[in-house]
C-alpha cells in the first residue's frame, strides 16, 4: 500500500476555500447505505458529532433521512458512512493519510469523492472541485473517525 502524508500543518497551507452555501435552508437527496446493526451504530455516532459548518458551507436537511448520512452547502459536500468497500480499492491502492486516517481518492489523478479505508465501517466524502483543496473536510472527519470508528487489525483495509 502507498500512502502519501496530508499533516494538519499542509491543511492551513493549502489554497482558498471558495464558499458555496445557499440562501436559505437547502435539501440534499442522497442514497443511504445498507449497514447493519454495529455499522448503524458507529455511523450514527460519528454523523451526530459533524458540524454544523464544513469549508464554509452550512449542514443541510438530508432526505431520506439517515444516521449514516449528512450533507453541507451548495452544491453539497457530502459523507455516506457504513458504504460497501471500494472496488477500486487494492492492496498497492494510492492512499492519502489525514491524521492517521488512510483515503482512498477516486479519481486518482482529480479527486472528488474520498473513501476512508481501514476502519470497521467505510466513509464516503465527495467535495466537489468548487469547494478547492479538500484537506480542511479530510482533516475534520478523519478525527471523527479515529474517535468513533474502531479500526480494523494492522495491514486490513
Amino acid at each position: 500500500m502507498r500512502r502519501r502524508g496530508f499533516g494538519t500543518a499542509a491543511v492551513t497551507a493549502l489554497g482558498a476555500v471558495l464558499v458555496a452555501t445557499g440562501c436559505g435552508p437547502q435539501t440534499v437527496q442522497m442514497s443511504p447505505p445498507e449497514t447493519d446493526g454495529t455499522t448503524t451504530e458507529v455511523c450514527s455516532d460519528l454523523v451526530a458529532e459533524l458540524p454544523d459548518t464544513l469549508m464554509e458551507a452550512e449542514r443541510a436537511e438530508v432526505q431520506p433521512e439517515s444516521e449514516a448520512m449528512a450533507a453541507w452547502g451548495d452544491p453539497p459536500i457530502s459523507l455516506r458512512c457504513g458504504v460497501p468497500r471500494p472496488n477500486d480499492l487494492q492492496p498497492d491502492s494510492l492512499l492519502e493519510e489525514v491524521n492517521g486516517v488512510a483515503w482512498l481518492p477516486q479519481p486518482e489523478d482529480d479527486p472528488t469523492m474520498f473513501t476512508a479505508v481501514g476502519h470497521e465501517a467505510y466513509v464516503e466524502l465527495q467535495v466537489p472541485s468548487g469547494y478547492g483543496a479538500p484537506a480542511e473536510a479530510l482533516t475534520t472527519v478523519s478525527d471523527l473517525i479515529s474517535e468513533h470508528i474502531p479500526p480494523l487489525p494492522d495491514g486490513s483495509l
